[in-house]
């Protein structure tokens, strides 16, 4: 293997300066690709372009003897994308071979892979096996569930992302196990739950940030094991009854003031500067057991010598570039879902699917280069099946012709072989895709990049009553409210897809009036939208610990014991997701555990 300098590339898309360092050159070596032209940010966002998670429309069934069938589908009725139902998707009446075509030296690459991906069938949703849970998108087992987006085995949930084994949730961003949660995140275990972050084993509280086995608490903050305390202040049971009434967050007004006081109240404590749980040799926020992992976020289940990795989880390994992807795959860069394979490049949902590249939608399938929704098959180019001689005769001709003639983009961007699929080609527009929730854009600033847009013609609502004019409190809600269509307060004036309007539904009514909360002010995007903005993003900045000895820099936290570094500064380093110019008090591991366990 040769030996590679450190390198300082500048970015194809964003134009800025990013570094390739000898370990990443030492991996494309290995998968015998070019070093990449884009950098680690531009990459994500480019394969997030790809993916719809929650604009649902109604449109036509394209399948055979469906034809006319509305069904509900990532795809709007605009899209030129042929769409299926799952079933007639997943039926053996059609064979995605049947489309393939012969390779065509006079046009490039890309160009005839989207030719090939739009005319080829794709699922409208992945649902699979819902119950009374139509409305929901990359699930599975979910009953009495509506616009659940990534989450699985749920019951009586709503409006809510990446959820796992819950029952009667709403509005919630990465919880399971739990129950009776309203406006919580990045939690397990917890009943009764309301507007809190980073919790475990919590019962009948709200607004906790951190907090670990809490029974009957309220605004507070890094707490174990503790009851009745109201913004970290301990009181009898009855004395916490008492106290608790006057904060009546059953009341639009008092609740929405409440969020901001707990929100200030919030950053006069130290928090950890990254969440990792037996990782060895590894950077990044939110890991469990990683070993050699750099630049990796929410990672659960194990990983190792993975790079620039975003949602894996179950002993994946040898992983560049990958999001939405785990069982024990290895082997893979620029995957976005991949469960499992081994040696795939450059591809996008690909199931139990080994030496595959620029592939889509594929299943229990080998040696597949530039195909689209195929299933148990090998030796294929653009869906078209080749002997295995000619297949390996092929592929280096292919890989040539993109070298060659490369795709060129609105913006004159090169897509030679080991550029991820152009963003243009997606099926999906900015605003429709998860890279809007990563990177926010006005329709304006989308347009300027010549990013398409979509406007929804499936929820042209007149709103009938402004959000300001909604009952104080959810006992002073009638039915009649299930008739009127709420104007988001946001009114588009946001880069949340917002709508403009929204209406409550039955379920969301009922659910309101069982836990006593007040009707919503903004749509569920921009609800969605604002839930996730509080996390730390997708990057990692160098810092120092803000631990000064006897209390934090700046003066709002007095240590509660001496820590290991003495009255001095400590001096630990560390990679974390909080920016410099963010308002945290950021302690290291070892600060941080003296403080709160």
């Amino acid at each position: 293997m040769s030996v590679m300098n450190t390198e300082t590339k500048t970015c194809q898309n964003c134009k800025k300066d990013f570094v390739i360092e000898p370990d990443d050159f030492a991996f494309y070596e290995k998968m015998k690709v070019p070093a990449p032209t884009f950098c680690p940010e531009c990459r994500l966002i480019r394969r997030m372009t790809f993916r719809n998670e929650r604009s649902l429309y109604r449109r036509k069934n394209n399948a055979p003897g469906k034809e006319g069938e509305m069904i509900l589908s990532v795809f709007s009725s605009e899209s030129d994308q042929v769409v299926y139902d799952h079933a007639s998707w997943w039926g053996d009446t059609w064979d995605a071979a049947t489309f393939g075509q012969d390779i065509d030296y006079s046009k490039s690459f890309f160009e005839q892979l989207k030719e090939l991906w739009r005319k080829v069938p794709d699922i409208g949703l992945f649902n699979i096996n819902p119950v009374r849970s139509d409305y929901c998108n990359i699930t599975e087992g979910n009953k009495d569930c509506y616009m659940v987006v990534g989450g699985d085995f749920n019951e009586d949930s709503i409006y809510s992302a990446f959820i796992f084994n819950n029952h009667n949730l709403a509005d919630c961003y990465w919880v399971s196990k739990s129950e009776g949660c309203y406006e919580c995140s990045d939690s397990i275990s917890c009943s009764r739950l309301f507007y809190s972050r980073y919790c475990e084993g919590c019962m009948d509280g709200a607004f906790l940030f951190n907090c670990r086995n809490c029974l009957n608490c309220f605004g507070c903050v890094n707490l174990r094991n503790k009851s009745y305390c109201i913004f970290n202040q301990q009181y009898t049971k009855t004395e916490y009854e008492e106290n608790i009434k006057e904060y009546r967050f059953d009341s639009y007004q008092n609740r929405e003031k409440i969020k901001k006081d707990f929100e200030k109240f919030s950053l006069n404590f130290p928090r950890r500067f990254a969440r990792m749980i037996s990782c060895i040799n590894s950077t990044g926020n939110n890991l469990e057991n990683c070993k050699n992992c750099k630049q990796a976020f929410d990672v659960f289940g194990g990983a190792q010598d993975a790079k620039y990795v975003w949602l894996v989880y179950s002993n994946v390994a040898d992983f560049y570039d990958c999001d939405h992807s785990g069982l024990g795959a290895s082997k893979c860069l620029e995957i976005s879902t991949v469960y499992p394979g081994n040696d795939a490049m450059y591809s996008r949902m690909i199931f139990n699917c080994h030496h595959l590249q620029y592939s889509y939608n594929c299943h229990n399938c080998s040696y597949l280069f530039g195909c689209v929704s195929m299933r148990n098959k090998q030796y294929c180019i653009f869906n078209k099946q080749y002997s295995k001689e000619e297949y390996e005769a092929l592929v280096p001709k292919v890989i040539e012709h993109m070298d060659n003639k490369p795709y060129i983009d609105k913006n004159g961007i090169e897509y030679r072989y080991g550029e991820y699929f152009p963003a243009e080609i997606s099926p999906f527009a900015r605003n429709e895709s998860v890279a809007q929730e990563l990177q926010p854009l006005t329709q304006e600033q989308a347009e300027k990049k010549r990013l398409d847009w979509r406007e929804s013609t499936d929820n042209k609502y007149s709103p009938t009553i402004q959000a300001k004019d909604l009952p104080e409190i959810i006992d002073e809600v009638s039915d009649d409210i299930l008739k009127e269509v709420i104007a988001c307060e946001h009114n588009k004036l946001c880069a949340h897809t917002c709508p403009g309007a929204f209406k409550i539904t039955p379920q969301e009514l009922t659910f309101y009036r069982a836990l006593k909360i007040p009707l919503p002010h903004l749509c569920s995007n921009c609800r969605h939208y604002e839930r996730i903005a509080p996390r730390p993003p997708l990057k990692l900045w160098h810092r120092k610990c803000q631990c000064a000895g006897q209390k934090s820099e700046n003066g709002d936290y007095q240590n509660t014991t001496n820590h290991l570094h003495g009255e001095g500064k400590c001096l630990n380093e560390f990679e974390t997701s909080y920016a410099p110019d963010r308002p945290e008090i950021i302690y290291c591991e070892k600060c941080y555990q003296q403080e709160v366990y």
